[in-house]
């Protein structure tokens, strides 16, 4: 063998060696930080607010990014909540994704049995109180490296608010806060530590707001018109529309105004829809199909109707390539270890779970990379198509565990969900760097990104030109 190809042989193996001790660095300084990360995560959990709501938890993360040398803008796209805190200079530019808003309803204390802290309150059912901290975690973790190792770059953590139903992702799309990011990295809470070239589902939700008559519903209801009337007889058909929808379609109302008292012919009532497919373009479709059946509805009941638009999110275009570095990094930092007290909390909780749920074993194991069809939808796909995006999940729940069930928001809330939130913020930190340090790796991902794309993609927001929904949860 020649000098020469000796010589680089030994140069690239010498730059592999030190690049994982560079790693091994990061993660030994996240684990020191943990018990940190882990009393925010706790707040955002204890303090769980809902989408566009969420000022404690904002500020909070806001917070703790400061003080680690970022520089914060605030209320960006128009959501008060909504935030972006970089560190660094020129390229490239890789973008954490960070959330934290909560689901109506799902109050929920950090116990194996149902029991909620506060009926009705909302609760962090999605485990978005470790999403948004885990991120954070991962964002100071790449920032510690870029000063110890005096590395070209930029770190930016965008703080995401309403995801649930409140599209925040697509109007800081929309607003062109992506434009200059090479990357984006991001995870979610789970039941399991993977990472996939997945895809989820496209939606449009919105508002369906009826107008009718009032009178007494005994005395006079002649002189009446239901405005629930309207609401009904709209379910009804989008009902029978169901059978002649293609496969794969999922349509979900909930009826959020249905009067006032049983005596009084209502005037006013209120019914919420979300609907979702694989194909952006059949979201479109039904929902003018579902439009219809509400016109169909307001002339059929002598009532009024009007429709807001709420949210609307794209597919998640996958990244194979991106995923691949991910799964590595996740391999090297390895699953959820349970102390004695998980093992005893995660069998109590698994008693209440329908079904024979995995082993409580899974947790610590990293699951194979494989191409999915998710069924579930996020703001990420807007963001996904406007900027490669890889994406995985930790052990944040006890296995079995689905996301939105109280069972979550207390798996969430214990040391399972914390050490899960640190196997993603690690992860994520070590992407990153691969990605910052790597440029071929982001010519590669760059490439597939515009194959999968096509040429002649242009983003059009699902949810046209309206304002954030910032009352969409009050």
């Amino acid at each position: 063998m020649k000098r020469a190809t000796l010589l680089s042989l030994w140069i690239l193996c010498a730059n592999i060696a030190f690049a994982q001790k560079d790693k091994d660095k990061v993660i030994q300084s996240l684990d020191a930080q943990a018990s940190e990360f882990t009393k925010v995560a706790k707040q955002i959990w204890e303090n769980p607010e809902l989408g566009y709501l969420e000022e404690k938890s904002s500020a909070l993360l806001k917070g703790e990014l400061e003080k680690a040398g970022f520089k914060i803008v605030s209320g960006v796209a128009g959501i008060p909540t909504a935030f972006t805190a970089t560190y660094g200079t020129g390229k490239p530019v890789i973008g954490i994704l960070g959330e934290f808003d909560a689901l109506p309803g799902m109050s929920q204390e950090a116990v194996p049995v149902k029991q909620p802290r506060v009926e009705g309150a909302p609760g962090q059912a999605c485990g978005h109180h470790l999403f948004g901290t885990g991120s954070v975690a991962a964002a100071i973790g790449v920032k510690e490296w870029l000063v110890n190792n005096k590395k070209p770059g930029t770190i930016r953590f965008y703080g995401t608010p309403a995801e649930e139903g409140g599209s925040g992702k697509v109007y800081m799309v929309r607003e062109g806060l992506f434009n200059d990011v090479d990357a984006i990295v991001s995870w979610h809470a789970g039941d399991a530590n993977s990472c996939n070239p997945s895809t989820n589902l496209a939606t449009i939700s919105g508002k369906f707001r009826f107008k009718g008559v009032a009178s007494h519903a005994a005395a006079a209801p002649e002189r009446g018109r239901s405005a629930l009337d309207g609401v009904e007889a709209m379910n009804d058909m989008v009902n029978m529309m169901r059978e002649h929808t293609t496969e794969g379609s999922r349509i979900h109302y909930s009826i959020t105004k249905g009067g006032d008292a049983p005596n009084i012919v209502p005037a006013n009532a209120e019914v919420y829809y979300v609907i979702r497919h694989q194909n952006r373009e059949e979201v479109r479709a039904m929902w003018n199909r579902v439009i219809k059946c509400a016109e169909g509805a307001a002339i059929g009941t002598e009532t009024e109707m009007e429709f807001e638009i709420i949210g609307g999110t794209y597919d998640r275009l996958p990244s194979e390539s991106l995923s691949k570095i991910m799964h590595a990094n996740l391999t090297k930092v390895g699953g959820v270890n349970y102390s004695a007290d998980d093992k005893a909390f995660a069998e109590k909780l698994q008693k209440t779970l329908p079904g024979t749920p995995p082993a409580i074993a899974e947790a610590g194991k990293v699951q194979p990379m494989e191409n999915e069809d998710g069924k579930a939808s996020a703001d990420t796909g807007d963001v996904s198509w406007n900027v490669p995006l890889v994406a995985m999940r930790a052990a944040t729940w006890v296995p079995g565990t689905p996301a939105h069930s109280w069972q979550a928001v207390a798996s969430g809330g214990t040391p399972i969900g914390y050490k899960g939130m640190m196997v993603a913020a690690k992860t994520m930190a070590l992407t990153a760097i691969d990605l910052m340090s790597n440029p071929k790796m982001l010519e590669e991902a760059k490439k597939e990104f515009n194959d999968r794309r096509g040429d002649n993609f242009k983003y059009e927001a699902l949810l046209g030109n309206r304002k954030p929904a910032l009352d969409y949860r009050k």
